[in-house]
């Protein structure tokens, strides 16, 4: 190869490599919703989240839970202690990105699926998240963190607390269900493209809203929806796929396998949070 040839490849490379260097050729993604592509920093407008470049492959970090006391009786406060630790070497993790306004999200649900809570442990200053939790009923409750560790990606770990006494709750029999709901200050319903969902293909689900006046941004979203399976080995949480403060709110879900799913969404109007409920079956592919 001759000089001028080798000259002009050491200048494009240079070239590139300072192009790389200024960001022009940077894509930032949303850690959130990683489709959600741009050449430029900004917002995601789907669930609120920054931009970042240079997003790491997803790993996932192991979820500690504690109980305090150890025995968990119906009817008492018990406090729940989250550690997540670093998968390379268990150390704890210290170092968390606020998501939508929070550093750690928990969603609780009992086995028969009458039970719904979505709330936020506390960060102490060891490093630990807790929360106190007064459980209603004996059986099988889930509890699924959502969280975002310094420099990784965002987290969905699930954990399982069995309280004992009494008859064991049974796995609900679920039955489509889109009634319009009353959920405090509004009036929420639903319909589902396709109307029948099918496991495995995007079904979209639009929510109505009445009335739609003074709809407000729940935790940085205008919504937040956490769909379980009836057996609870699926928990999903997301965010809408298309919302501008209504009354009409979309969202996007996969349903990963043929069962019946409980969907929760929220809503907040007025300073009120509005929570309703939906029973979809996700039914199989032919």
């Amino acid at each position: 190869m001759n000089s001028d040839r080798r000259s002009f490849l050491s200048a494009a490379a240079g070239a590139w490599v300072g192009s790389r260097l200024l960001g022009q050729d940077l894509v930032y993604q949303c850690p959130m919703d990683p489709d959600v592509r741009s050449n430029v920093e900004g917002i995601c407008p789907r669930c609120g989240m920054k931009l970042r470049s240079g997003i790491p492959e997803p790993v996932e970090f192991p979820m500690d839970l504690k109980l305090n006391p150890a025995a968990v009786k119906v009817g008492e406060k018990i406090q729940l202690e989250f550690s997540v630790l670093d998968p390379e070497n268990s150390k704890l993790i210290q170092h968390f990105q606020i998501v939508h306004e929070k550093l750690f999200h928990m969603f609780v649900v009992s086995q028969d699926l009458q039970f719904f809570l979505h709330d936020h442990p506390v960060f102490g200053a060891d490093g630990k998240f807790r929360y106190e939790i007064t459980f209603p009923k004996p059986g099988m409750y889930r509890i699924l963190g959502d969280f975002y560790p310094d420099g990784a990606t965002p987290q969905l770990i699930a954990k399982t607390i069995l309280v004992p006494g009494g008859a064991p709750q049974s796995t609900p029999l679920l039955h489509r269900d889109y009634s319009t709901r009353d959920a405090g200050n509004m009036q929420v319903s639903l319909e589902t493209d396709p109307p029948d969902p099918i496991a495995g293909i995007k079904t979209m689900m639009f929510f109505k809203l009445n009335p739609a006046d003074g709809l407000e941004k729940y935790l940085g979203a205008w919504g937040h929806m956490l769909a379980a399976s009836d057996d609870l080995i699926d928990l999903i949480h997301t965010h809408p796929f298309i919302a501008d403060g209504g009354p009409n709110m979309q969202f996007n879900l996969y349903f990963p396998r043929p069962r019946n799913y409980r969907v929760w969404v929220q809503f907040q109007r007025k300073g009120m949070v509005n929570t309703a409920y939906y029973d979809v079956p996700a039914h199989e592919l032919g």
